[in-house]
């Protein structure tokens, strides 16, 4: 166990630790609470990369896992209804009272983590989640490995295993503003989403089913186009799964986005089958984010890479399931550069 710097403490009592890694113009402060990317920055800019918060006592209260890990499914399950290998599943239903989201309400991102190794530019933290938690089958053991690497690069190195059939869907879930930290919002960024289809989704975000090509619609983002897109004079409130590929594969480019005005490029690189695009609707906040910044709608951006929300009611979605014996790998690179 390494130790860092106490940043606050949990409602229950538990000390939260911070941590400090820097290498290839990056720098950050990563917190054992989540397993969250508290601030990131990079070499020459001044503002922040990322949303959050100052205080610790800010993101168990008013959080939307800024930063953090969320798991042990990301994204959405229908009713928290799902069956594996015969066994029916009820998960908590945190999202509207009806479906499960991140987890649950005491999901990874709302969790004191290990810190397990701890270098200059890399940082391990490990989680035990028993059976049972928030009612997912199987105890499942987790590490991830945030590691600074030449240039600009943020790596995420996710990796999982259980002693029962269960389901495990991770993502990192930083919000990012390119241009100034959160002062303003992300609309006039540009953005690249590799990705011939898409999932749409009924009113309450959960997938209908349809996996639907992006093709004359305002979710081609195939080639790099602001982010603005209004409907009725009203922004698109984009919180949709982008289709990368059938299943988990090797490390391939999945999104770009620019600043506007800073012109810091970030690249998305992963293993993952999915991209979920957030631009951030409900994302202001009614206390200060870092540097006194007042975050309101859209101050920042989610590219969070994942398999498909829901897979588990969705045979012919990328699959979630993690048996007894096997490993679960993800690998997802935030590739940085200033300005030309």
């Amino acid at each position: 166990m390494t130790e860092g710097e106490i940043f606050g403490t949990t409602g229950d009592g538990q000390p939260v630790q911070r941590f400090a890694i820097s290498g290839g113009g990056l720098s950050a402060s990563i917190m054992d609470w989540g397993a969250a990317v508290q601030d990131l920055r990079l070499e020459g800019h001044d503002a922040p990369l990322v949303l959050g918060f100052e205080r610790f006592e800010h993101y168990e209260a008013a959080s939307p896992y800024f930063g953090a890990i969320a798991g042990r499914y990301a994204n959405r399950i229908r009713d928290g209804r799902f069956t594996i290998d015969g066994r029916r599943c009820q998960t908590a239903r945190n999202f509207l009272g009806r479906h499960t989201l991140h987890g649950g309400d005491r999901g990874f991102s709302a969790r004191v983590w290990e810190m397990a190794l701890h270098g200059e530019d890399f940082a391990t933290l490990a989680l035990h989640d028993p059976a049972g938690s928030m009612g997912f089958p199987g105890a499942l053991d987790v590490t991830c490995t945030y590691r600074m690497k030449i240039p600009g690069t943020l790596s995420v190195e996710l990796s999982a295993s259980s002693d029962e059939p269960t389901l495990c869907n991770l993502a990192h879930h930083s919000y990012f503003n390119l241009d100034d930290g959160g002062s303003g919002d992300i609309l006039d960024h540009r953005l690249m989403i590799a990705a011939a289809a898409y999932l749409p989704v009924d009113a309450e975000l959960i997938p209908t089913g349809v996996v639907a090509p992006v093709d004359g619609t305002d979710f081609d983002f195939r080639l790099p186009r602001p982010i603005r897109t209004e409907l009725e004079s009203e922004q698109l409130g984009y919180d949709h799964n982008f289709c990368l590929a059938a299943c988990r594969g090797p490390l391939r480019q999945a999104a770009w986005a620019q600043g506007p005005s800073s012109g810091i490029g970030m690249e998305v690189w992963t293993t993952e089958p999915g991209l979920q695009f957030y631009a951030g609707e409900r994302v202001a906040r009614a206390v200060p984010g870092l540097g006194g910044r007042r975050y309101g709608a859209y101050a920042g951006f989610c590219l969070e890479p994942q398999v498909w929300p829901d897979s588990p009611n969705r045979p012919y979605f990328p699959q979630a399931l993690l048996w007894p014996g096997e490993i679960y790998r993800q690998v997802t690179e935030y590739r940085f550069r200033a300005a030309a």
